[in-house]
């Protein structure tokens, strides 16, 4: 049954999850705007985020470190996946870069898969975000409430590292022409690198922040990685802030169609993604296309 209860509740749910994507989905279109590299491992290592917290949890009983843990791992298989393969494929066709990166994500399942097995594993929440807080007209999980606002710090940070830093300006200068910048005597490989890590670590973040909200399996990534292309291309390819925008509207989207007909939830999206690419093909905040 509809009621105005259920609904605030679900609109609720859809800005926690709305939050998330758009975590996951800044990192993806960070990677690509700076790189060029559609990286279809993005949701292997949001899972992968999230299983190293968990091992860091088990043995320390701290979820500040198994979210630094989680976020730092992640980082550095970010950056060695780089420096190793992605890197090689910056010159090549999209089909290549987006083969390689869905084998690399494949790998990574199957290797969490070997190592952990099927079955699902929970982060219990922090003690001090443990049990629920009253809004007045509803009771709602406070870690749920907590997601938001540390995602939203996240997002602060990520924003102002690329975009308020002379890392951001470098790695802008370097899409324009990288050949004057190396010129300068700056190494734009190297840049590149150090973003990779930081959009892989951004979804490493976001996979053990949401542990305690849905349990961990090995495929949580697939499910994630299809509403995050979705998101990116609802608010744009390469945008930060439409990749922001995008997440909150698939969100509510999700939660709110969930409510009414789970098995249309993401009918709607799909809808609602086409309905932009017909108004708006470079997406709601989307720039001109990589050349």
């Amino acid at each position: 049954m509809i009621n105005w209860a259920n609904l605030v509740s679900q609109m609720f749910n859809g800005l926690v999850l709305g939050a998330l994507l758009a975590l996951i989905s800044s990192g993806l279109t960070i990677i690509y705007g700076t790189l060029g590299v559609l990286n279809l491992a993005h949701g292997a290592m949001f899972m992968l985020g999230g299983y190293a917290g968990y091992v860091a949890y088990t043995y320390t009983e701290s979820f500040v470190v198994a979210v630094a843990a989680g976020s730092l791992f992640v980082m550095v298989v970010g950056v060695i996946m780089e420096r190793v393969i992605v890197r090689h494929f910056y010159s090549r066709p999209d089909s290549d870069q987006l083969l390689v990166t869905f084998g690399i994500g494949i790998c990574f399942v199957e290797l969490v898969r070997f190592c952990f097995g099927s079955l699902s594993l929970t982060v219990p929440p922090p003690k001090l975000f443990a049990g629920i807080t009253s809004l007045g007209f509803m009771f709602y999980p406070t870690y749920r409430l907590a997601v938001v606002g540390i995602i939203a710090v996240a997002l602060l940070v990520l924003f102002v590292v690329l975009y308020k830093t002379r890392l951001g300006m470098i790695v802008r200068a370097g899409i324009e022409d990288s050949v004057m910048v190396s010129s300068l005597g700056i190494d734009v490989y190297k840049v590149f690198m150090v973003v990779f890590g930081i959009g892989a670590m951004a979804a490493g973040f976001a996979g053990i922040v949401n542990a305690p909200v849905v349990s961990l399996t090995p495929d949580m990534g697939e499910a994630i990685l299809v509403q995050t292309f979705v998101v990116v291309v609802i608010g744009g390819v390469g945008s930060f802030p439409g990749a922001i925008i995008g997440g909150l509207i698939a969100g509510e989207i999700i939660s709110i169609t969930s409510m009414i007909n789970p098995g249309y939830a993401y009918v709607m999206l799909f809808a609602a993604m086409t309905l932009v690419l017909v108004l708006r093909p470079r997406g709601l905040l989307g720039s001109a296309s990589r050349e």
